[in-house]
């Protein structure tokens, strides 16, 4: 679930992890699930604390999540090209310095 009231409205929500379906059983002798065919929902497997944990989800909040985990996606994609392109623009000045003192 996305935490609503913790960012500017501006700002889109963020979100790390794994949108999934989680498949389960849940014991009862009568139910469906015991002849095979799992209890199934929604869940986001994120990290926190050096683990991964999960989180389930309704179906109302699938929505969201995923728009989240995509923002965060398309936010980390451009701080990585930006770091990269940073290490490129050092990497030419190091060059630039070593071309100097050889010549």
């Amino acid at each position: 679930m996305v935490v609503e009231g913790r960012r500017d409205a501006t700002e889109p929500a963020l979100l790390r992890g794994v949108l999934f379906t989680l498949r389960r059983k849940c014991g009862k002798s009568s139910c469906r699930c015991a002849t095979g065919e799992a209890h199934e929902s929604p869940a986001l497997a994120y990290p926190s604390g050096g683990r991964t944990k999960t989180m389930t989800l309704t179906e109302q909040d699938v929505v969201r999540v995923s728009a989240a985990l995509e923002s965060y996606r398309l936010a980390r994609e451009e701080l990585d090209s930006a770091a990269d392109a940073e290490i490129a623009a050092l990497q030419a000045q190091i060059g630039s310095r070593r071309q100097q003192r050889r010549g």
